[in-house]
C-alpha cells in the first residue's frame, strides 16, 4: 500500500501592494503597524510595510489577510540569513 503524506501548501496573494492574503498560517507571533511575524507551515514569514493592520484572521482555516502599504515579504531561515549579510557582514562576524 502506498502511503500519501499531507503535503505542506501555502498560497500568498497580493493585490496592488495593498492587500495580502496568506494561507498555511499556524499562528501570528507578533504584529504592529510596520511588521507582522507569522508562523506558517513552511517556516516563519515576515511582512513589513507601513500602516499594516489585520483585515481577517482564521487560525482554524490557516488564513490571514493584511492591509496596508506592503514593502517586504520574507521567510526567516538560517540559510538565507547568511546570504543576506553580504561580504562585510561575514567579514565582521
Amino acid at each position: 500500500m502506498i502511503e500519501q503524506s499531507k503535503a505542506k501548501r501555502q498560497e500568498i496573494r497580493m493585490l496592488n501592494r495593498k492587500v495580502l492574503e496568506i494561507t498555511g498560517i499556524r499562528n501570528v507571533e507578533s504584529f504592529d503597524s510596520e511588521e507582522f511575524l507569522l508562523d506558517t507551515e513552511l517556516g516563519f514569514l515576515t511582512v513589513r510595510g507601513q500602516h499594516l493592520h489585520m483585515k481577517h484572521l482564521s487560525l482554524e482555516q490557516g488564513l490571514v489577510a493584511i492591509e496596508g502599504s506592503i514593502h517586504t515579504i520574507a521567510y526567516l531561515d538560517g540559510a538565507s540569513a547568511d546570504k543576506s549579510k553580504g561580504f562585510f557582514g561575514k567579514l565582521f562576524k
